[in-house]
């Protein structure tokens, strides 16, 4: 739910300083949380740079959107600076979406499906099969990550886990599901 990881897991491709200087801002309701993040007048990463295919500064957005139980979709893009992105025109930039299922498998372990949708040249096979390996590429990028932090839970089950103001997406996150499997395992009177 927190993308700061990419300044320094995904340098050279989509990490950029601006990611963990900028404060987000997470909401919430019954079914989903949302963390967002606006970059305003920023120099674009590498990655975003290309797709964008101009020179110039950008203002960039990751709004990340949880849905119980197990649905995550990035709102993540570039437009030039000062063109209204903020405000909702993204007619000057690119802008993509990434979806995300994770699927329990065991305790520790999960299935995770993911798919890469853009708005800019539709009909580029090649830029398509370009995307898909970069997003491939990060990810196994994060699956690095994700794994070293896993044996280090396993290995020290008994340490608390201690959040951070930037962790407030997850922690949200993991209250929905709880909050929906009580509600599975013990419905209220209301709900029959």
């Amino acid at each position: 739910m927190d993308l700061t990881h990419e300044t320094f897991v995904h340098a050279t491709s989509i990490g950029h300083r601006a990611i963990a200087e900028t404060p987000a801002a997470t909401t919430h309701d019954e079914r989903t949380v949302t963390v967002t993040r606006w970059m305003l007048d920023i120099d674009a990463p590498p990655f975003w740079r290309m797709q964008l295919g101009r020179p110039g500064n950008v203002d960039r957005w990751q709004i990340i959107r949880f849905e119980v139980p197990c649905t995550i979709v990035l709102d993540v893009g570039v437009a030039l600076a000062g063109t209204g992105a903020p405000s909702g025109d993204r007619s000057q930039g690119v802008n993509g979406r990434v979806l995300n299922t994770i699927t329990p498998e065991t305790r520790s372990t999960c299935v995770y499906f993911w798919t890469l949708l853009r708005n800019y040249r539709l009909r580029d096979q090649s830029l398509t099969n370009q995307l898909r390996d970069a997003n491939a590429r990060i990810f196994e990028e994060d699956r690095a990550v994700v794994e070293a932090q896993q044996l280090a839970l396993d290995a020290a089950p008994q340490d608390a886990i201690h959040n951070l103001n930037i962790d407030a997406g997850s922690v949200w996150a993991r209250r929905l599901i709880e909050r929906m499997l009580a509600n599975e395992l013990w419905p209220t009177s209301a709900a029959s």
